[in-house]
């Protein structure tokens, strides 16, 4: 049975790990540096990213680049809620990481890194990261998705069920206290 299993985790795995459809989610100047990585000069097709989807219901990695605000919060959250399972969150810039520049007590509207809100698989907080960062990005998500299994993925699955609340008008994870 452990050699059917591990076959098809083989198969599934390199499958989707060389086939990863991001959505185009940029707020800001981070933004820039992600389409830059799907030009000529970097070409992300190397890695199985070229398609870049207008959809969530297509895609399968959200890159998040660029700062999110409590006002732009719950479109995330559709966003995400929207995508198929298995879906991927790579955080793109010190902004969407942690606040940035904006973090702290001086900027009220700036959601200090999107973790409170989704989970996230890979953080890549440069101030903007370069194309290439975000192709190591791709390439330690493809590490990890190559590691998955069937046996395993429900447990993946509830790990990444989200259970929000809202304080104060702003929605953050119910488990947030838990992780910090």
């Amino acid at each position: 049975m452990n050699i059917i299993v591990s076959t098809i985790d083989t198969v599934l795995n390199w499958g989707r790990a060389n086939s990863i459809w991001p959505l185009t989610f940029a707020t800001s100047c981070c933004g820039i540096e992600m389409m830059c990585a799907s030009a000529s000069n970097f070409d992300i097709a190397r890695f199985g990213s070229e398609v870049f989807r207008p959809s969530p219901r297509q895609a399968d990695l959200l890159i998040c680049a660029g700062t999110i605000t409590h006002k732009m919060a719950p479109v995330l959250l559709r966003l995400y809620e929207q995508m198929p399972e298995p879906k991927y969150v790579i955080a793109m810039g010190a902004c969407t990481c942690g606040g940035g520049m904006f973090s702290g007590k001086d900027a009220y509207s700036v959601v200090n890194g999107i973790d409170k809100i989704i989970p996230v698989d890979i953080y890549l907080p440069m101030c903007p990261p370069r194309p290439e960062g975000l192709f190591d990005a791709i390439l330690k998500l493809q590490k990890e998705i190559n590691k998955e299994s069937i046996l395993t993925r429900k447990e993946f699955l509830d790990s990444h069920k989200l259970s929000l609340k809202e304080e104060n008008g702003i929605l953050v994870r119910k488990d947030y206290d838990e992780l910090y």
